[in-house]
């Protein structure tokens, strides 16, 4: 493996990822897969007062899926729906200080489980 490829962040978000695991009786799910490359990522939501209060993700995927996953959680947690719903690719691939531009495609799963999470939880609390 080329570890030169990736910065620092990734490699420690890919060591020791953040919010790893399933999550009992979530108040959303969202799945997002990537054919190309296999990578599959599921998040899950807890939302209290419109906030995501918990948050975790299973991920099948290489080093940057994993980076760009577990650094997706982090930057989701604690922001309102609205705030979460609106991160990018963009956000994600900064906040790791950049991905490999053949790793791009692994910060779309991050943004795109994620805003299918939060579109979950809206159809399950459709009052």
């Amino acid at each position: 493996m080329n570890w030169d490829m990736y910065t620092d962040k990734v490699i420690e978000h890919f060591m020791s990822p953040r919010n790893v695991g399933s999550m009992v009786e979530p108040d959303g799910e969202g799945h997002f897969g990537e054919p190309e490359c296999g990578d599959s990522l599921t998040i899950y939501i807890k939302v209290k007062d419109n906030i995501i209060a918990e948050i975790s993700f299973l991920v099948f995927g290489c080093v940057a899926a994993v980076a760009s996953s577990s650094i997706t959680t982090e930057l989701a947690k604690g922001k309102t729906l609205e705030e979460a719903f609106k991160i990018t690719d963009n956000d994600i691939s900064n906040a790791l200080d950049g991905l490999p531009e053949s790793k791009m495609h692994c910060s779309v799963l991050g943004a795109s489980a994620l805003k299918n999470a939060i579109m979950n939880y809206y159809e399950r609390n459709n009052d």
